[in-house]
């Protein structure tokens, strides 16, 4: 199964925090797929420390990146439209990647789960510390 990972989950694990790289790492084992979308690239390389820059491209390049397309980008006006009209403000971001999920058809891994509201939306548990 292919696991879409957004941007904490990601940081995380370049900081190794919260046990991220080993969660990832028995993912891998399990034969899972990682996987990301290139606005989550945009969101690490954004706030990337100077000496993280080697070992953030390392990392990012051992995973399966999805673009955003048209089909993508309409899911996910759709769903921020949707949401606002329930009251519920979600950024266009991660509108975004909750769309690139669905489309995929595969679980996000994320530790902001209050940002994915979208019950249709699978989301991984994480391990806590």
């Amino acid at each position: 199964m292919r696991i879409l990972l957004d941007t904490s989950v990601l940081i995380d694990a370049l900081r190794s925090r919260r046990e991220r790289r080993q969660w990832l790492a028995s993912m891998v084992r399990a034969g899972h797929t990682l996987a990301t979308t290139a606005l989550n690239l945009a969101e690490v390389f954004a706030g990337m420390r100077p000496d993280e820059e080697a070992q953030t491209k390392v990392f990012l390049a051992s995973l399966d990146c999805h673009e955003i397309d048209a089909t993508v980008a309409e899911e996910a006006g759709k769903l921020k439209s949707l949401w606002a009209r329930k009251g519920r403000t979600l950024t266009l971001a991660d509108a975004m990647v909750a769309a690139t999920a669905l489309q995929l058809s595969c679980p996000l891994a994320t530790d902001n789960r209050k940002d994915f509201p979208m019950p249709e939306l699978d989301l991984c548990e994480l391990p806590e510390e």
